[in-house]
């Protein structure tokens, strides 16, 4: 198993993100925002070297996608809580979908491997719409803080975040429950991630 520079990166955004959530436990909106970012940056950035360098690994196909997960939760996560946050409040139900629907994936991916052998779940489009959108509305939700006229376009994003978290986790639920009588299709899929990180 080889531990590649996008894994190094992988790990990196994982380390960014107890730095983020002392930012938002501190007050701190600019500094949290620049992790934020940051932390996003690292996660084109090894996308980008595990294509075109060649550094694909099975290793950097789970890696990616969990420390995409532990930042997008940590946030929301973060900035439900009123006390931490000075900006838009992420209302704590839309937190619980955000997190029902990742635990769900894994359920449904576990399910299908144990039953099927499945083992690739690539992201379908209306995924990768939700991912953008959830980390869009917290870009909006740290910038609320400092720009309080952002207000009303955060909460915008934030319904817009509901409607496509249950629209997508339904998707995956009736798109890999029609995959359940077919063979496996193979142990690494073409890009980067090898699960449904979206």
């Amino acid at each position: 198993m080889r531990f590649t520079i996008p894994n190094l990166i992988s790990v990196l955004r994982m380390g960014l993100v107890p730095l983020f959530i002392i930012a938002v436990l501190e007050g701190q909106a600019l500094r949290a925002l620049i992790l934020f970012l940051a932390a996003g940056l690292t996660d084109a950035l090894d996308g980008f070297i595990a294509r075109f360098a060649n550094q694909q690994s099975l290793l950097g196909a789970y890696l990616d996608p969990i420390a995409d997960k532990i930042l997008l939760t940590s946030a929301y996560i973060a900035l439900s809580i009123p006390s931490l946050n000075h900006g838009v409040q992420i209302p704590v139900w839309i937190t619980v979908l955000v997190i029902a629907r990742d635990l769900l994936m894994v359920v449904v991916a576990l399910i299908l491997y144990l039953a099927v052998g499945l083992r690739s779940f690539p992201p379908s489009i209306l995924s990768k719409i939700n991912t953008a959108t959830q980390v869009t509305a917290v870009l909006v939700v740290l910038l609320s803080a400092l720009l309080p006229d952002l207000e009303s376009i955060a909460t915008t994003l934030l319904y817009l975040v509901a409607v496509l978290t249950v629209s997508s986790g339904l998707h995956y639920v009736i798109r890999y429950s029609r995959s359940s009588g077919q063979p496996a299709s193979g142990n690494m899929p073409p890009s980067e991630s090898s699960g449904e990180q979206d």
